[in-house]
């Protein structure tokens, strides 16, 4: 695995090539937020954001998702994988919101975390984007990412990838690395053809001189 100071050269080199990476899931607000985020499970942010454009003018407020029949949001967000299903959570996540949290997005992993439809990535999202709080989601891109770099094992869980994540970036940066690697996995060292011909990391990255390898 690579060391912290290998890692940080990575993510140095990382961060010059996508040096404006941010969260691309438009939003106004963290309760927008967090509905965006249970939306894009197994789902781009492009077709999310297609969505939200107008389900966020017809719903303003947990208490506007509750208004409508379960059937009517299903309909709005249809065109989103398992649809039927995040509409239900939706609903529920409202409820609990209004019920539990005086309509407020909760601040801390475990209340979010608590929310039907949120796991920990969405959570470690929402902390991160919407309240600057320290963290990093692992999505598939960084898990890739991190596993073909060598920042950790090919072998390493979710939570562990996260962990080793943690250990090896310095606790104010863990943020900005979340939306670098997603930028970098999603934009150059994709799943199915990364750019390993013009990568500037090919020189420390185990994956893709493997890759290069093979078409020699």
């Amino acid at each position: 695995m690579l060391s912290k100071k290998k890692v940080k050269e990575c993510l140095e080199v990382i961060g010059k090539m996508f040096p404006d990476a941010h969260c691309e899931l438009v939003h106004s607000n963290p309760f927008e937020l967090v509905i965006a985020v249970v939306l894009s499970a197994q789902c781009t942010d492009a077709l999310v954001n297609k969505v939200t454009k107008h389900l966020f003018q017809k719903y303003k407020t947990p208490d506007d998702y509750l208004s409508v029949p379960l059937e009517e949001l299903e309909q709005d967000i249809r065109s989103i994988g398992l649809y039927r299903n995040k509409a239900k959570n939706i609903q529920k996540l409202c409820k609990m919101l209004i019920e539990k949290f005086d309509r407020k997005v909760p601040e801390t992993r475990e209340e979010l975390m608590s929310l039907p439809g949120v796991g920990r990535k969405t959570a470690n999202v929402v902390l991160s984007v919407a309240f600057g709080k320290p963290a990093i989601a692992v999505d598939t891109h960084v898990e890739r990412v991190s596993k073909r770099l060598g920042i950790c094992r090919w072998k390493d869980s979710v939570l562990e990838v996260e962990k080793t994540l943690m250990e090896k970036v310095p606790e104010d940066e863990w943020g900005i690395t979340h939306h670098r690697l997603i930028f970098f996995g999603r934009y150059h060292c994709k799943a199915q053809s990364p750019k390993c011909h013009e990568c500037p990391l090919l020189y420390l990255c185990r994956e893709g001189e493997k890759r290069m390898k093979g078409k020699a």
